[in-house]
């Protein structure tokens, strides 16, 4: 991989509440693998990357939104390897660039932006032509690396894991690829706990089949729902207080977004004794950190 994937320290999670239910809690610490090209984005990147390395064209198309933490990701890592990038942006060109697009734009993307309408488009076989008509040839990144490719890269953060005996291994899930990919990896006797962060997701058994195939066991999944909070990047006070919590108690900075969630509800399903005792439960922490930069001065503790 191009990045140092195991520069991501395992951290155990001392909690009263822990030891009372005997049971243990680690979080691997993906965010600190890279500034920039963190958490779970690396690996969603990694196979992409190296086709478009072993490429003619040397070129990536991919999309996201304003605040796309996969499009810094996506610019920053091509600029590292000389590719060429193209971020196709949800929305039409404000009069200022949000930081996060002015950063991509920094690193050498080239952005285009689009309609809500046209948007919704993205994956039309004829749209798709349409981009590869107007910049060339060039590897296609679906959003966040919702693709097979993109679970094959998530599969690599077992590689980081492999030597421990964990019996649940939990994630927040978006596009739920990370999801897959941890499953892919998964030993026969794990579980892989997804949390997801978007409101009314019903339709993690229906990504999983695209992104893993027949690659892997659906009794190994458990999905826990009800915590997006009001959906997706939505937060409450009850979510800021439990990210102040977490900071106090083990110096683990949180984004409202994604990793606050997942923490909430792994401490939730805890508390509700829907861990059994001697349970090992890793969670990832999937970075995204640049989120609270949107909260007012203040309202975290970190």
């Amino acid at each position: 991989m191009p990045f140092n994937i195991f520069n991501a320290p395992v951290k155990v999670l001392q909690d009263e509440l822990f030891c009372s239910k005997n049971l243990t809690v680690d979080v691997v610490r993906l965010d600190m693998i890279h500034p920039i090209v963190s958490g779970n984005k690396l690996f969603k990147l990694h196979y992409f990357l190296q086709e478009a390395l072993q490429s003619s064209h040397k070129t990536i198309i991919t999309f996201g939104g304003a605040y796309s933490n996969h499009l810094v990701a996506t610019a920053f890592a091509c600029q590292a390897y000389g590719l060429k990038s193209i971020g196709v942006v949800r929305g039409e060109m404000p009069e200022q660039l949000s930081a996060t697009l002015q950063h991509c734009t920094n690193y050498g993307m080239q952005l285009k932006f689009i309609s809500r309408v046209d948007y919704a488009k993205k994956e039309n076989a004829y749209f798709l032509n349409d981009l590869i008509t107007e910049f060339g040839q060039a590897i296609i990144i679906p959003e966040g690396g919702y693709h097979p490719t993109g679970a094959k890269g998530a599969a690599l953060i077992g590689e980081l894991i492999k030597e421990n005996n964990y019996s649940h291994i939990c994630t927040a899930s978006g596009t739920t690829t990370t999801t897959a990919g941890l499953l892919l990896a998964a030993n026969a006797n794990q579980t892989i706990i997804s949390v997801p962060v978007l409101k009314g997701m019903t339709d993690t058994e229906e990504r999983l089949d695209f992104l893993c195939g027949n690659n892997y066991k659906k009794e190994q999944l458990g999905i826990f729902n009800n915590y997006h909070f009001g959906g997706y990047a939505k937060k409450t006070p009850e979510l800021i207080a439990f990210m102040n919590y977490l900071w106090q108690q083990h110096q683990l900075p949180t984004d409202f977004v994604y990793t606050a969630k997942l923490f909430f509800a792994i401490y939730d399903q805890i508390k509700n004794d829907n861990f059994s005792p001697g349970s090992n439960i890793l969670c990832l922490h999937t970075g995204g950190l640049q989120g609270n930069n949107s909260l007012p001065a203040g309202t975290l503790l970190f």
